[in-house]
């Protein structure tokens, strides 16, 4: 957009960049005044309690008889059930999971073998897009930006929608089934125009497989000639499992929540999520854990342990890598001994490596894992523990199966829209007051002045 701004106006706009910044700086010293909790979180990162859900639940300490909490590994339950006796019930029967996770966070309940094939039959009957969706919404003005493509998607489905404004529970759900379905054609039929009209690679639009699960549809539709393996389907399944769901309080769920308690439509109220999702700080880390590995295997000496200390040490002194001074995949707002997720994942990811002949890689990533911490707890003042979170591993995943960067926030979203339904409609159905935290003014009060006499 900047070649629609004259030379005059980009200059004004950057000199009046200046005084926006610096008006908008708050002391630091105001928050602990007030008791402000940065980030709605205490020192020891603990969310501050302002909902309740039957969701799920994320737990990374207990109390003990003092009155203290001890760090305990961090577990995570979907409407009750262990994420590792979920993911481990599909793996003993060597079948996709996702739209039987999706059942369980919308329904509250595991589905029985037939309640389970009619709504997999559903899902796949609403795998579809709008007649002429693709040529005039997806095709025209293709984004370089995917979390854009899917949110301009999103929002623009509002127009076929006769029932857009309806916020009915049945009206919701069937909204939601809707986008749950239609995500993955968006996502990757937004890449593949993109890659058509910026790199010039030959447009592909595979219809998706009424018979395929979710994530063989995703490789099915990515992939020129739409073959994959089941290893292959089966990890890509658990990584859409593990992201389905992770609490009330996380960014773009809590967005859920809040653009949800104003009464507005659900595409908005997506879109909204979408939004949150594409901040770096959120769904966005995969991504530069992957290209942080790459900078440290390009610039080892060797891949001794002391020598990935050392350039680990580097990165924390903003001397290395993108000099921010972060460790991407490594802490969590919420875990600290462990995040159960990147448990889950890691175990197979050994599997994948090797059938992809990529184990030296895989190694490089498990020793930035054990070593990390230590440096981590050696240079920084903590407050708890640090681990590997579910990125730290995921986006080596997505590299294996092939599939591109840009695609990675996507694939976050097309599995987390199943918790933010999950969520919208707990929203809805408990009629709640519409969400409005408070604010400490801290301005200091002045005179009006008129025009005439400004400075």
């Amino acid at each position: 957009m900047s070649h629609y701004f004259t030379e005059k106006s980009r200059k004004l706009i950057e000199q009046l960049a200046t005084p926006a910044g610096e008006c908008a700086l708050i002391d630091n010293d105001y928050y602990g005044r007030y008791d402000v909790k940065r980030g709605l979180r205490d020192i020891n990162g603990r969310g501050v309690v302002c909902g309740v859900t039957e969701i799920s639940e994320i737990i990374s300490s207990e109390e003990m008889p003092d009155g203290t909490r001890r760090a305990i590994p961090g577990e995570l339950y979907y409407r009750g059930y262990d994420i590792k006796e979920i993911v481990r019930g599909f793996l003993r029967e060597r079948r996709c999971g996702f739209e039987e996770t999706t059942y369980l966070l919308l329904f509250g309940r595991l589905p029985t073998r037939k309640e389970l094939k009619g709504f997999v039959t559903l899902l796949n009957d609403l795998r579809r897009l709008p007649k002429y969706f693709v040529r005039d919404l997806i095709m025209k003005a293709p984004s370089q930006c995917m979390m854009n493509a899917l949110s301009r998607g999103a929002l623009s489905l509002y127009a076929y929608d006769e029932n857009a404004d309806d916020i009915s529970i049945s009206n919701v759900l069937r909204q939601l089934l809707q986008l749950t379905a239609q995500f993955p054609l968006i996502s990757v039929y937004g890449y593949n125009t993109h890659r058509h009209f910026h790199d010039g690679a030959s447009l592909i639009i595979h219809q998706p497989v009424k018979d395929f699960s979710t994530a063989e549809n995703i490789l099915h539709l990515i992939r020129e000639d739409s073959k994959f393996t089941e290893l292959e389907a089966l990890i890509l399944d658990m990584c859409l499992i593990l992201h389905a769901e992770h609490g009330g309080g996380n960014n773009s769920t809590f967005t859920t929540h809040v653009v949800s308690s104003s009464g507005t439509d659900t595409y908005a109220a997506i879109t909204a999520s979408l939004g949150s999702l594409k901040g770096p700080r959120h769904g966005g880390a995969n991504i530069m854990v992957v290209k942080m590995i790459d900078n440290i295997a390009k610039n080892l000496k060797s891949r001794s342990d002391g020598d990935i200390k050392d350039y680990i040490a580097k990165l924390l002194d903003k001397e290395a890598f993108d000099k921010s001074g972060l460790i991407y995949g490594m802490g969590h707002a919420v875990y600290s001994i462990s995040d159960p997720r990147a448990d889950v994942l890691k175990s197979f990811v050994e599997r994948l490596a090797h059938e992809k002949g990529r184990d030296a890689e895989y190694e490089l990533y498990a020793k930035n894992e054990r070593l990390a911490p230590e440096v981590i707890g050696e240079k920084r003042q903590i407050y708890k523990g640090v681990s590997a979170n579910i990125d730290f591993y995921s986006g080596l995943v997505y590299d294996m199966l092939g599939l591109p960067t840009e695609l990675y926030t996507p694939l976050f979203a097309i599995s987390r829209i199943a918790g933010w339904g999950a969520h919208r409609i707990e929203e809805l159905a408990n009629n709640g007051k519409i969400i409005r935290p408070g604010y400490q003014a801290v301005a200091e009060r002045k005179p009006y002045v008129p025009i005439s006499q400004r400075e």
